[in-house]
């Protein structure tokens, strides 16, 4: 065993850095129009939620194959170490950018935005930085999110839970048993996705997410639930490939994987509101196309320069620009719902600048702080003795 958490990193799959990277600005591309949606069966990019899915199975994907061959060489905590080096400091930023933008996003919509008190922010501010979920009383914008500040944040407190289920319970399992707890991960995703309801967690205010996975940022049983679901099934499957090791090669892979996952994410509410026909899609897109997808990105090879370095420029940009992204979002949802009869061609501005911000602020927060940082505590913390 190492004393230290520092190993040298393995190569890494460059299509699946380039898919998630795809899949992060069909996020932001969601919520941009979630602005102006009715409903979550009336919304275009309407599966876009599901990107959330298709990260977990990623994350299975990679943290098997980087770990799993090295804990005769690392101890549990040099593992814990390398994730918060590789994930924390973006948190930190993701909830920096949140307050200092909470006050620019105040609308009605957002009902105790600039009226909670100063400190419920600061504590919230407080928990942010360590990831620490906030309870309903510690709500400062109105929306229950158990991180208000920078409300995605909640779908990376369930990525350190399975950071530490990993350490502790899923890198012991064998083949055959990781199997077995992926197939009841399986089970489970159908009962959220068909609103089986087997458990009695889910509860008739979900009406308008019925038949989706929409949800998993609050505190309460049946947001907890979904959250656990959706991390579940598509981690443990991502683990499962990466050590069963059966890919799929294609020519193109990167661009075909690509047109599958916006094709997936953009594809209209099946049926209608609270048709079982979209749970089913939901669930299929979460059992089966997003682990063919990873399959084929881990499997295909890129050949053409220009193409490795677009997977490259997606694949770093993709994190941060996911976890900074949604405080801007908040002024675009602002501004869309205080000037409702404002000219079209000023919506449209308005998008095309949250959108061009979001990338930019994430560029600028890769280069000038987030692999500074994380150059420096690999240097001073993950190697040191």
């Amino acid at each position: 065993m190492t004393s230290n958490g520092y190993l040298p990193s393995k190569p890494r799959y460059e299509i699946l850095d380039g898919l998630r990277g795809v899949a992060s600005v069909m996020v932001v591309l969601f919520h941009i129009f979630e602005t102006y949606s009715k409903g979550p069966a009336y919304q275009i990019i309407n599966h876009g939620y599901l990107a959330v899915d298709f990260f977990f199975v990623l994350s299975g994907f990679v943290i098997g194959y980087a770990y799993d061959d090295r804990w005769d060489r690392m101890t549990t905590w040099g593992f814990f170490k390398r994730r918060l080096v590789r994930l924390h400091p973006m948190l930190v930023m993701g909830t920096v950018v949140g307050a200092c933008l909470y006050f620019f996003g105040q609308c009605e919509q957002f009902g105790l935005e600039g009226y909670a008190s100063g400190w419920k922010f600061l504590l919230a501010f407080v928990l942010g930085l360590f990831l620490i979920p906030c309870g309903s009383g510690l709500d400062v914008r109105g929306w229950g999110e158990m991180n208000p500040l920078n409300g995605p944040q909640w779908s990376l407190t369930f990525e350190y839970v399975a950071n530490i289920l990993y350490a502790f319970v899923f890198r012991r399992l064998g083949k055959e048993a990781l199997a077995v707890l992926t197939v009841f991960a399986a089970f489970l995703t159908l009962d959220l996705c068909l609103n089986l309801n087997v458990f009695g967690l889910l509860t008739p205010e979900r009406d308008s997410q019925m038949y989706t996975v929409i949800g998993g940022w609050s505190i309460t049983a049946e947001q907890l639930y979904v959250g656990s679901t959706r991390l579940l099934y598509p981690f443990l499957s991502g683990l499962l490939l990466s050590r069963v090791g059966r890919f799929i090669n294609v020519r193109g892979g990167f661009w075909w994987c690509s047109l599958m996952l916006v094709l997936a994410f953009s594809l209209p509410c099946i049926g209608g509101e609270g048709s079982i026909l979209n749970g089913v899609y939901n669930a299929a897109c979460i059992l089966l196309i997003f682990p063919v997808i990873v399959m084929i990105g881990a499997g295909s090879h890129i050949k053409e320069a220009k193409s490795a370095k677009i997977c490259t420029f997606l694949g770093e940009i993709s994190y941060p620009l996911y976890i900074t992204h949604y405080p801007i979002m908040y002024m675009q949802m602002n501004w869309a719902w205080n000037n409702p009869d404002a000219p079209l061609y000023a919506h449209i501005v308005v998008a095309a600048s949250t959108v061009l911000l979001s990338v930019g602020l994430a560029y600028a927060c890769l280069k000038l702080y987030d692999i500074p940082v994380r150059r420096w505590l690999a240097e001073n913390w993950l190697k040191r003795k």
